[in-house]
């Protein structure tokens, strides 16, 4: 070295240094400023862990898992559980000197605090253990500033006094982030792996310790190439703390393989279904099970950890979809809706609410057993059990003839609506009437009951969480005083048509539709028992007359000629193999059909049509092509085979019941009408219409106008009436369902007849 150069070397270094410590301490001196008052914002003591998110598990009646609801996927599991293996492996990776140091590791403090001072990106890692669990914990939403690391290493020394090296490791495990969703080692394991902890091998672990540095950017799904990079690089620490020979270590960075798709527990793979979608939004918005307030319900029930047992009976459910099947897929995109209870409880048995939950379809994803719709004649199952709680008997006369004219609403404009078809002339009402499905007959019971009476039963029969009297019309249009209810004008939904069937078939106790039988929070403490009791809605012997006129529907009306084909080619249908009562509806045009109906142990409801509008199913080719009748669909058509097939399949191994017969009549056969369109009056002489005895003839008097032809000295015209006091239909402030309808005793000088057309033949006198 020339002797004359290193002074010149030595200056020159001495200079450099200067302007480095200056630009050192140009940069540095306002972190230092920052640090030194740091103190004031450490708290003096750390706060509280939050508790664990946990996953809340929905069970069927038989204890399968049918539902999972998390907000992200966070399994807490016990230090104990995880093999030494995977531990050793998570250390080797993330922090070597956990069980010997306090806390910090001052090496990697030091360099990631000199990081902190010299940029203002995100700071630089090195953390321990310790330090990544006051990160998430205590840390998270702080600024990444100079006092950051401060404050981080502060709370990891006063953690380690306040908690085992064994409680803060198990803390971590269950708090890390792996990416797609899973919080901890458990979580991480189900979706990586596909399998519970336990299980996990030592290099499954390391790869799962790999992730935490950075969850998105070694995410294997997405970005397999990073993936294997950090997986080597994680094998070569394994190697390099004796875990993995150089060999071995080689092998696996080469050959072995990193997961490719997202796993779950077999046990846990359960895929969202009408019931558990409905259950959901019951639990958070219609009930207050879980709290009294939305958030408070979904902060329990998405991080809760709760343990939902459901009413829903796996068998059936397959049953009930099954049956579903039965009706053909169609390009109009007709469905149709199961919904089943058990008649004695309310509990939801089986929910179908089309072909298939689908998001990727538009309306794909809507409950059609939830949705309101026309309900044609199966709404007269209701009717009839309103007409018999006000005192009718079944033998009891009604007039059926048509046509009927009623007040209608069109486009909000006060109209009339004529209704024809379905003529079954005056008869009882076990009968013709029900059994084929009288419209003017119903029409006129309605009248007869009061249209005020029918809300106010209807609601009371079919009562639910989706249908009660003064729900908010934003969630419902309300069930209305229709002229034209009778027909089906007034919106039902399957639940509903279900739950007033349950009142029926269980004599008149009612039970609210429920989906829970009970909850258990995390620790196994029971927070829900479903404990609410039936109530008297409807008299029993009401109740009874209903269920044994509605038999015929079954076994002679509309309903018989379906219920056990299961292709129109097995003909012909044997009958209900048990005693049953049922109802078929069809709403005009055949744009919704229904099949309402049970037995003493279930209640079902079946809904066919257009989920997207009221289409008529008429000259539909699918449905022409295998049952004929030009593609034309009605309630006795696939609502009552579906219905058949699904109901004859859930009551397999169950004891074959039958309900007890109603109270015999106790006075004869009177005539139902409604006052202002039928009069009343009495036979003064001749023969009334379909009599069979004539009394004795009527001289007329001579006219008094003059220029009228001279009548014969004697006629024989068939009958002579006077008019009596017809009283009025029953008024609108009474709600009494036992308050009577209008109705006289059937003998041979009563006559009833329509105010504004008396037959011909007979002659009308005005009352006295």
């Amino acid at each position: 070295m020339n002797r004359l150069a290193w002074p010149f070397r030595f200056v020159a270094i001495i200079l450099a240094g200067a302007l480095l410590l200056t630009g050192v301490a140009i940069g540095v001196g306002p972190r230092l400023w920052l640090i030194a008052n740091a103190h004031e914002e450490v708290p003096v003591e750390l706060p509280s862990f939050q508790p664990l998110s946990q996953r809340t598990l929905v069970y069927d009646a038989d204890g399968g898992v049918i539902a999972v609801f998390e907000r992200e996927n966070s399994q807490p599991i016990k230090l104990s559980q995880v093999p030494q293996g995977v531990i050793d492996a998570l250390l080797a990776v993330e922090d070597t000197e956990f069980y010997r140091h306090h806390g910090v590791n001052l090496r990697g403090f030091a360099r990631a605090l000199l990081s902190n001072f010299s940029t203002d990106a995100p700071t630089q890692g090195a953390s321990t253990i310790t330090q990544q669990v006051v990160k998430n914990e205590f840390l998270a939403g702080l600024p990444r500033d100079g006092s950051y690391k401060l404050k981080q290493a502060h709370f990891a020394t006063m953690l380690e006094k306040e908690m085992t090296k064994d409680d803060i490791l198990e803390r971590y495990l269950n708090t890390v982030y792996f990416g797609n969703n899973a919080y901890g080692l458990q979580a991480a394991a189900e979706v990586y792996f596909g399998k519970s902890v336990e299980d996990l091998t030592t290099i499954e672990g390391a790869f799962l310790a790999g992730l935490v540095r950075s969850p998105s950017g070694y995410d294997p799904i997405q970005n397999p190439e990073p993936s294997r990079r950090r997986f080597a690089q994680v094998v070569e620490r394994l190697v390099d703390q004796n875990m993995l020979t150089p060999t071995d270590g080689a092998y696996l960075a080469a050959n072995w393989e990193i997961p490719f798709r997202v796993r779950s527990l077999p046990s846990l793979d359960a895929k969202p279904t009408y019931f558990t979608v409905a259950l959901r939004d019951y639990l958070l918005t219609k009930s207050t099970i879980l709290g009294a307030t939305e958030q408070e319900r979904a902060n329990l029930l998405y991080r809760g950890g709760l343990r939902i047992h459901t009413t829903l009976d796996p068998q059936m459910q397959a049953d009930a979809e099954r049956a579903r099947d039965i009706l053909p897929y169609t390009t109009a995109g007709f469905d149709a809706a199961i919904v089943s209870l058990d008649t004695t409880t309310g509990a939801i048995r089986a929910m179908v609410g089309g072909r298939g939950l689908r998001s990727d379809v538009p309306g794909g994803e809507v409950n059609m057993a939830l949705v309101p719709r026309q309900t044609g004649s199966s709404i007269k199952a209701f009717l009839l059990a309103e007409l018999y709680e006000a005192g009718a008997q079944e033998n009891d006369i009604v007039n059926g003839t048509d046509p009927c004219e009623v007040p209608d609403f069109v486009d909000g404009r006060e109209t009339s609506k004529v209704i024809r078809g379905g003529n079954t002339g005056i008869g009882p009402i076990k009968g013709r009437t029900v059994w084929s499905s009288s419209d003017c007959g119903f029409v006129r019971i309605s009248y007869a009951i009061g249209l005020h009476r029918v809300v106010d039963s209807t609601y009371r029969l079919a009562h639910s969480v989706y249908f009660y009297q003064g729900q908010p019309e934003a969630d419902r249009e309300p069930f209305l005083p229709l002229g034209v209810t009778a027909t089906g004008n007034n919106p039902m939904a399957p639940i509903d048509m279900a739950s007033g069937m349950q009142t029926i078939l269980n004599q008149g106790i009612h039970h609210d539709p429920y989906y829970v039988e009970f909850i258990d929070r995390a620790d196994g403490s029971r927070l829900y028992t479903q404990s609410l009791a039936g109530y008297q809605v409807l008299d029993t012997d009401a109740a009874l007359k209903t269920v044994d006129t509605l038999k015929g529907v079954i076994t002679s009306g509309t309903g018989a000629r379906n219920l056990r084909c299961s292709a129109p080619a097995a003909r012909p249908c044997t009958p209900f193999s048990r005693p049953a009562a049922g109802k078929t509806g069809t709403q005009f045009e055949n744009t919704n059909a229904w099949f309402i109906g049970g037995t003493p142990q279930l209640a079902t409801a079946v809904w066919v049509g257009d989920p997207n509008g009221y289409t008529p199913m008429n000259r539909i080719p699918e449905f022409a092509a295998e049952m004929g009748r030009n593609g034309k669909v009605q309630g006795a058509d696939y609502p009552a085979r579906i219905w058949g097939a699904y109901m004859e399949a859930a009551h397999e191994g169950l004891p074959v019941m039958d309900w007890p017969s109603p109270a015999a009549p106790t006075r004869r056969a009177a005539r139902i009408y409604v006052p202002g369109e039928e009069c009343v009056a009495k036979l003064v002489s001749g023969t009334l219409p379909g009599a069979t005895t004539t009394t004795t003839a009527t001289t007329l008097p001579p006219s008094t106008n003059p220029g009228d032809p001279e009548p014969p000295t004697t006629t024989a015209p068939r009958a002579v009436v006077i008019q009596v006091d017809s009283g009025t239909t029953v008024p609108a402030d009474v709600l009494d369902p036992r308050a009577p309808v209008p109705s006289v005793a059937i003998n041979s000088s009563t006559f009833i007849y329509l105010c504004d057309k008396p037959p011909e033949n007979v002659v009308v006198q005005p009352s006295r």
